[in-house]
């Protein structure tokens, strides 16, 4: 049995406040590795100790593997834990770690090579007769042997990251003019982000949902699944809105695909917390990729099923975690989760950034935020711009939804813009209420993102609601007064619903 005291965190934001949390629940202490820009964090503030690790740059700090780990020894930690996203799924930090004496909270390095690795995961799927999307995994990174390829395919096809995941790396081409140019982009991404070039090809499915099946190895071993999310709103290639269990699988569908999802983990011998990633196209599934790491939608699946996926990723690198019986439970209710993004929804989604002002996540009944930053902290252009995940449970999908969009209406965030007003149209759309959505849900309904129709009048209504949730009870005419002096939301940069 494996003996942590204190958990160095490599990563940031809501993640690192995640491990935090879960940490203190187990009795753990807590380190954060952080860039020099982070200093101004929710997570910065919780950690039990902090070490700073390099600039804002990713690779002299999040990506640097030997600052990460002299940051650990540093301060004393006898574990780390990536997150998800920079050194998740990199079998060379997990090895480093494993070679320095540090506990990594994850899957072996060994794991990660055969499952994280996009190109050996399709080999070993390969080998063991699993459904496989058709495409090109070869040695040949050459971009002129990459086109004959393309062209063997069949337009349109999918360009992907072998070394990682997120949408990073991803380009899809349609046009043979265009692909030249795009995989050279894909593979510049690629190294940027993952520290490599090679990438892989993949016939692209028009009309197909992204359904991925969580699983879990305990410390004995033994792999298990803990069901499904429906995952299909994505804007470029990156996740929006994530649900569970999916409205799309029937009971078959659903056992089936679940098997597979076992079946490829226990050949990889996987330990830990990780996510068979689908497509689903006219009842037919294919193998996408496996994340060897904690999912950024791993709330619905706990909602569902009254579960802590980080705990149970802690007392598993302690060998203290092993499934029994009665630890395998069935979803009740269904989940929902929005990213809460501090970008203009009306400019297409253009990156906002300054320091946040009022900042109101409303209580309620199974209302769930993860959040990295609060009021007076500052959204910088240095990472991705996730704000917060806002989680709801109920008793069905409808529910659900109506509850999530009443929760977002509800939630104030001043200082930046955000895509809340972005998230309630996608919500309120016939084809997302329906479940029948796909991948190209966005492309199809929000490409442009969003217009705005709203008058002085409704401004100036919607201005007096915000008041009233923030201050409670007030008269019409102190509100009044209130949203005179109030800019407009529109033409400054803070937002609000």
């Amino acid at each position: 049995m494996k003996q942590i005291r204190r958990v160095a965190i490599a990563n940031r934001g809501e993640v690192a406040v995640r491990i935090i949390r879960a940490c203190e629940e187990l009795g753990l202490e807590t380190v954060l590795l952080h860039s020099d820009v982070d200093i101004q964090s929710r997570a910065y503030r919780l950690a039990t100790k902090t070490i700073c690790i390099g600039p804002a740059a990713t690779a002299l700090s999040y990506l640097n593997i030997e600052a990460n780990i002299n940051g650990a020894l540093a301060a004393g930690a006898d574990a780390v834990h990536p997150g998800f996203g920079f050194l998740s799924e990199n079998a060379d930090f997990a090895q480093q770690c494993e070679k320095a004496g540090l506990v990594f909270v994850g899957p072996t390095s060994a794991a990660i090579r055969k499952l994280g690795d996009k190109v050996s995961f399709k080999n070993l799927a390969k080998k063991a007769g699993l459904p496989l999307i058709p495409g090109y995994d070869g040695e040949d990174q050459s971009v002129s042997g990459l086109l004959k390829e393309v062209e063997k395919i069949g337009l349109p096809v999918i360009v992907k990251a072998a070394a990682g995941g997120g949408g990073r790396g991803m380009k899809l081409i349609r046009e043979m003019s265009e692909a030249k140019d795009l995989i050279e982009s894909a593979q510049r991404e690629s190294q940027s982000a993952f520290g490599s070039t090679q990438v892989f090809l993949e016939k692209y499915l028009e009309r197909a949902k992204h359904i991925e099946f969580q699983i879990f190895g305990d410390c004995t071993g033994h792999v298990v699944h803990l069901f499904d999310r429906e995952c299909s709103v994505q804007r470029r290639h990156q996740k929006i809105i994530e649900e569970a269990t999916s409205p799309s699988l029937t009971d078959d569908l659903r056992r089936r695909m679940g098997e597979v999802a076992c079946t490829i983990a226990a050949l990889g011998k996987y330990t830990n917390a990780g996510t068979v990633e689908f497509l689903l196209q006219d009842d037919e599934f294919y193998l996408l990729e496996v994340n060897t790491r904690l999912q950024v939608e791993h709330p619905v699946t706990e909602e569902v099923l009254g579960i802590d996926l980080v705990k149970m990723q802690i007392l598993t690198a302690q060998e203290k975690f092993i499934f029994s019986t009665n630890e395998i439970r069935i979803p009740r209710g269904h989940a929902i989760e929005c990213r809460v993004y501090a970008e203009d929804p009306f400019m297409g989604g253009v990156p906002s950034t300054g320091l946040l002002g009022t900042v109101s996540w409303p209580e309620g009944p199974r209302r769930r935020y993860e959040y990295g930053f609060e009021a007076g902290d500052t959204i910088t252009s240095n990472y991705d711009p996730m704000i917060a995940k806002v989680i709801v449970w109920d008793e069905n999908r409808p529910r659900a939804i109506q509850k999530m969009v009443r929760t977002l209406k509800d939630s104030v965030i001043f200082g930046v813009h955000t895509n809340i007003p972005y998230l309630i149209q996608i919500l309120n759309h016939p084809e997302f209420q329906s479940g029948k959505m796909t991948t190209r849900f966005i492309e199809t309904y929000f490409a442009e993102g969003l217009k705005s129709d709203l008058t002085e009048d409704q401004i100036k209504k919607w201005a007096q609601e915000v008041n009233k949730n923030l201050k409670g009870s007030v008269t019409e005419s102190n509100s009044l007064s209130l949203v005179s002096n109030l800019p407009s939301p529109w033409g400054s940069h803070w937002r609000a619903v």
